[in-house]
């Protein structure tokens, strides 16, 4: 399968909403403070803008497991800004770095699962704590952005060695 981008997922400062879903957009630009539109009200208030935070994807193989488990997940659900396609979820490491459309980003460490997450609409406070276990190991990759630049939809995503 190739390495590509499958979904750009944003979201905008809203008052009153959770930062999730995102939402799919067809391009973007990637920056040092992340994508272009979105606003993760986290990483800018409590983590003052971390620049290890600035950008996070998602493998769908992971989306496609969780579907497989009941749980009726689909790109931007769980917060990621790219959902990728072609490179497992085993394969991200900290300190990877790839070119994804014209940016490119470094790896730099797991995204741990968090209560923003009982906001979905199938999960909610009731299945909230098994959501939680269900998601150990599989909510993302955080990465770095060593060169800014636009991303599309269909964009490869490509290992730099």
């Amino acid at each position: 399968m190739e390495e590509k981008v499958c979904s750009i997922n944003i979201k905008p400062d809203t008052p009153g909403q959770h930062g999730l879903p995102k939402l799919p957009v067809n391009s973007t630009r990637i920056t040092r403070n992340g994508l272009e539109g979105d606003y993760n009200r986290y990483r800018h208030i409590k983590k003052k803008n971390d620049p290890d935070m600035a950008v996070l994807l998602l493998p769908m193989e992971i989306i496609e497991e969780l579907n497989g488990e009941g749980w009726s997940i689909k790109p931007g659900d769980l917060g990621e800004n790219l959902t990728t396609a072609g490179i497992a979820n085993k394969d991200f490491s900290p300190g990877k770095t790839y070119r994804v459309g014209e940016a490119t980003i470094q790896i730099t460490f797991k995204c741990e699962p968090c209560t923003n997450l009982y906001s979905l609409p199938y999960v909610g406070r009731e299945k909230g704590p098994e959501f939680m276990k269900t998601m150990m190991d599989r909510r993302g990759w955080y990465a770095s952005v060593n060169e800014e630049g636009q991303v599309n939809v269909g964009d490869k995503v490509v290992e730099i060695l």
